[in-house]
């Protein structure tokens, strides 16, 4: 589904669903004592890369750049498997492209298969703040300052997957800087903050007009990064998985309009295989201030040797 416009402004519909986010406040608050009585505990060190809204706050390439410094594997859920992702999903696709051995599906079978080698390297878990199942070494979230807490409704009636107060459970926040912050959005101060930078890499040039589309849980923030001359915007939903009739329609309309088309790289992976080669996609990259490097590689060496 398409990210909801109150997600970001409280309205009518935010207010007329608040009470709908009681009831999923005690569900979730319920599964997570449950599941914290079966914590399952790694030897090797888990890092975990997640947040506290629902997508859309640009993970991925944070964990891509980690899992290669450390060169090592990552566990995830998978979510939206399909055919054209080789039934992995989108952001395990992505990952496997940079020759990251991504494991896929149920978290708690694959951390123990990486824990019967012999290898201490850490094991870095895409998403999974919320599953208390698993004790992780290392907490980090990350926010994206144009987001920020959107309208700070739990769902269903804001992004908020928990109350703010959770992120008194992370070690470390990565903030994505932007331009226009969002209001109202303020981070403990208690808790490291390491800011970063995303930008987009065009594979054209400025002046060549382009269709881009896009089906990620914020659209906008793609169509206002890219350093092309955008003739027309098209937003599917979070996930979308397209069909051959839709980049049939979606090539033809950029003929109409002498146009190229371009999409991100996680719509990318969707797209069918037969079209991949008439379709480009703008390459996402996250710089982090080095300092949190260091504070990682340090956070990981205390951990082994107390492990060890």
């Amino acid at each position: 589904m398409k990210t909801p416009n109150w997600f970001l402004k409280k309205n009518f519909v935010a207010y007329s669903l608040y009470p709908f986010s009681l009831f999923y406040l005690i569900g979730s608050k319920l599964v997570f004592n449950i599941r914290k009585k079966r914590e399952y505990v790694s030897r090797r060190p888990i890092i975990c890369f997640g947040n506290i809204l629902s997508g859309g706050v640009g993970k991925t390439p944070i964990v891509r750049n980690i899992a290669k410094i450390f060169d090592a594997p990552v566990v995830m859920r998978g979510y939206k498997k399909s055919k054209q992702t080789g039934d992995i999903g989108d952001e395990a696709k992505m990952l496997s492209m940079d020759n990251i051995l991504v494991h896929v599906g149920n978290r708690k079978s694959n951390l123990i298969l990486l824990n019967k080698q012999k290898s201490d390297t850490p094991i870095i878990m895409d998403d999974g703040f919320q599953n208390s199942s698993i004790k992780k070494d290392i907490s980090v979230l990350v926010f994206d300052e144009g987001i920020g807490f959107g309208n700070g409704f739990l769902l269903p009636a804001g992004p908020l997957r928990e109350k703010k107060s959770a992120i008194s459970r992370a070690d470390a926040i990565i903030l994505i800087k932007r331009k226009n912050v969002h209001p109202d959005f303020a981070l403990p101060t208690n808790i490291p903050v390491f800011c970063a930078k995303n930008s987009e890499i065009c594979p054209y040039d400025k002046k060549t007009s382009v269709i881009a589309f896009a089906g990620i849980g914020y659209p906008e923030k793609f169509f206002n990064n890219v350093p092309c001359h955008i003739v027309e915007k098209i937003s599917f939903p979070d996930h979308y998985q397209y069909s051959d009739e839709d980049i049939k329609k979606l090539i033809n309309l950029a003929n109409e309009k002498n146009a190229k088309l371009l999409t991100t790289e996680k719509d990318w992976v969707r797209i069918p295989q037969w079209a991949q080669n008439q379709i480009k996609y703008s390459a996402l990259q996250t710089e982090i201030e080095g300092n949190f490097y260091d504070w990682l590689k340090g956070k990981v060496n205390d951990i082994n040797n107390k492990k060890n």
